[in-house]
């Protein structure tokens, strides 16, 4: 009787499927999945939550009313950060010394804070309003030619931007005057307008 070599079942045997590494990987593949909407969900709320506190300045004028107003037209309040008023390129700190570089007699006015301020949705703020129409009418027509404003406000979710318009008086494009910035300017002291 001969003997037979042994034989090798595992080389002979049909090859069956891995079933733990094919379940490993679907779950790995699900997991990539959740987490992929996961993200996208909290960008989505991140968007909206933008969208809800929204703010939107601009400035200008109220002949009726014989003043300059600041306006939110956004829908979450607005931040104001820094203002300047600047008369032919150089900072002025207040009212009374824009009136004087314009070469404009001083006359009565009234005027409300801008800078420090927080402007809710809505509100508007009159920065400056002539209690006679002989010293609008001067401020009107010399602003025209000589007033930059430039005003940097921010959103409760810290994004900024920066209003800055030449003619304070008169028609504007409004969407060209707003721009978004990483962060407000520091300005120096003597750059701050301040009323």
């Amino acid at each position: 009787m001969s003997e037979l070599p042994p034989s090798d079942e595992s080389a002979s045997a049909p090859r069956g499927r891995n079933w733990n590494a094919l379940s490993a990987i679907i779950a790995s593949l699900i997991g990539l999945l959740a987490l992929c909407v996961s993200g996208y969900t909290a960008y989505i709320q991140r968007e909206q939550v933008r969208a809800q506190v929204w703010p939107w300045l601009f400035a200008g004028n109220d002949d009726n009313d014989l003043s300059i107003v600041v306006a939110n037209k956004g829908v979450g309040p607005a931040i104001v950060r820094s203002a300047q008023m600047l008369v032919d390129g150089k900072p002025q700190p207040d009212w009374s010394h824009v009136l004087q570089a314009m070469n404009i007699p001083v006359h009565s006015f009234a005027q409300a804070t801008l800078n420090p301020n927080v402007l809710s949705p809505g509100e508007e703020v009159k920065i400056i309003k002539f209690l006679d129409k002989d010293g609008y009418q001067h401020f009107k027509a010399a602003a025209i030619n000589h007033l930059t404003t430039n005003i940097c406000f921010c959103s409760t979710l810290r994004e900024c931007w920066m209003y800055s318009d030449q003619h304070l008086v008169g028609y504007k494009a409004i969407a060209q005057l707003v721009k978004p910035v990483e962060q407000c300017p520091k300005l120096k002291p003597a750059e701050v307008f301040n009323n």
